[in-house]
């Protein structure tokens, strides 16, 4: 009997302990309508004090670079879980940073994009600091990512970051900061004009919905092509399928992913530069060959994408310089403000935000908006979902430019996917939205205010 009272004791007070746990833990979930909210008041004040964009002084100018991002030290394999921080073995294909930089006589802005998972906000930080060493700052560079999940990983500290990256390495930090200062330095010492060349082709059959296969996609690459007056090109390319064709359990090849295979295909086929840059990913995935694993998949998949695209390159030569050879150019910086996490555990009940700041971290998060000439490109902190484009598209469209929207662009904040998808049981959906409901509405009203900025003056 003394043992039974014991026990009870024990099991009573650990019923008394999870239950404090979970009232301090758990609340339930916000659905206030965001427009009601101070996150979405606060974002919107910032949006409206933004400045339109500088009239130019000269002729658009621009230089390009890249920078060779493998290691000389293995890291684990960021991108999924699974693998639980193993270490790539094997380098497949080498990992790089890609820059470009312009000028129009108000001062460079810049274009990153990096061969890596995410754009990882433990670099934003930082480069935050660092980026005056070389003449810029965090408001003047647009970021973007390849986003493979075979690429460096150790980038993120907390249990969140250990999942996704492995164990963290303040070296992979330093090495990524410091690789990508190296390309922003070396493309900002050859600046030459440029003319600009916006295009699209057309191409769903790589790309499937991940929430639901009969609902649409986002089947463009979009492509941004600068011409110097020396001949040197560079091509800007965006598409919305995820890079995930390497197996999950394929944790030993650093690679690139498809978009590796593109990039290089457009490198030879154009003699330039190919900068590729993850677009709308937030619910979209590859559609790739019917049989392969791995490199074999990888190579026919991008084998298939090069064979659609390099008929198009010649379809579209570069429009001349406009107004004298001064073009529009200008980068906005847009803090954005959040709901309080909601990463949802049983039912509609959410873990609280000190936990989830605990286990993940409190980074900043940003929209950025480039205006290159008649191009615009919006950058997003997470995985933006490709069904919310078109009517970002459109509304681009009355303000005569051609958008291009990516993610990664140095915070992150998991996945932004239409509203309508809120309760359904999905890793984008459930495991992967952290900040509660309405914020497909909400970015996509934000995002179209960016929009209207940055066309405001036309030229």
């Amino acid at each position: 009997m003394k043992f039974l009272r014991i026990l009870l004791r024990v099991l009573l007070g650990l019923l008394v302990f999870i239950l404090l746990f979970l009232a301090v833990s758990l609340s339930p979930n916000d659905h206030t309508p965001y427009q009601q909210t101070d996150f979405y008041k606060q974002t919107a004040a910032r949006l409206a004090a933004l400045p339109g964009l500088p009239t130019p002084k000269t002729t658009l100018r621009a230089g390009w670079a890249k920078a060779n991002l493998t290691p000389s030290f293995t890291t684990p394999t960021g991108g999924y879980g699974v693998r639980r921080g193993k270490h790539w073995t094997t380098v497949a294909d080498s990992v790089w940073v890609r820059a470009i930089v312009f000028d129009n006589g108000n001062g460079p802005i810049a274009l990153v994009a990096s061969d890596l998972l995410i754009t990882p906000p433990t670099v934003s930080e930082q480069l935050r600091k660092r980026l005056p060493e070389i003449g810029l700052t965090w408001e003047s560079v647009y970021f973007g990512a390849i986003h493979s999940h075979n690429s460096l990983g150790g980038w993120a500290p907390g249990i969140v970051g250990n999942l996704f990256s492995g164990p963290y390495d303040q070296r992979v930090v330093d090495h990524i900061t410091n690789t990508i200062l190296a390309a922003l330095q070396k493309a900002k010492a050859d600046l030459h004009p440029v003319s600009v060349a916006y295009q699209q082709v057309n191409a769903p059959e790589f790309v499937y919905n991940r929430l639901d296969e009969k609902n649409p996609v986002d089947p463009f690459f979009r492509l941004l092509r600068l011409t110097r007056s020396d001949g040197k090109t560079a091509t800007l390319i965006t598409y919305p399928a995820h890079a995930t064709l390497i197996n999950i359990f394929s944790y030993q090849y650093l690679s690139r992913d498809w978009p590796g295979r593109v990039v290089d295909g457009l490198e030879r086929e154009t003699g330039g530069l190919a900068v590729f840059l993850a677009g709308a990913v937030g619910s979209m995935g590859p559609k790739g060959p019917p049989t392969g694993k791995d490199f074999p998949l990888v190579n026919q998949y991008a084998s298939d994408i090069l064979a659609r695209l390099k008929p198009e390159l010649t379809k579209s030569p570069p429009r001349p310089d406009s107004a004298g050879g001064q073009v529009p150019l200008g980068l906005l910086t847009l803090p954005l403000s959040l709901r309080d996490p909601a990463p949802r555990v049983l039912g509609d009940w959410r873990i609280r935000p000190w936990l989830f700041h605990s286990i993940y971290g409190d980074y900043p998060s940003d929209l950025k908006a480039l205006r290159i000439g008649p191009a615009l490109l919006i950058g997003a902190p997470c995985d933006f979902s490709g069904e919310l484009l078109p009517p970002l598209t459109q509304a681009a469209k009355q303000q005569g430019l051609d958008l291009l929207v990516t993610s990664f662009n140095g915070g992150y904040v998991g996945y932004i996917t239409p509203d309508k998808y809120y309760e359904k049981d999905a890793y984008e959906t459930r495991v992967m939205n952290w900040f509660g409901p309405q914020n497909g509405a909400y970015f996509s009203e934000i995002m179209t205010g960016l929009v209207k900025k940055a066309g405001r003056n036309n030229f």
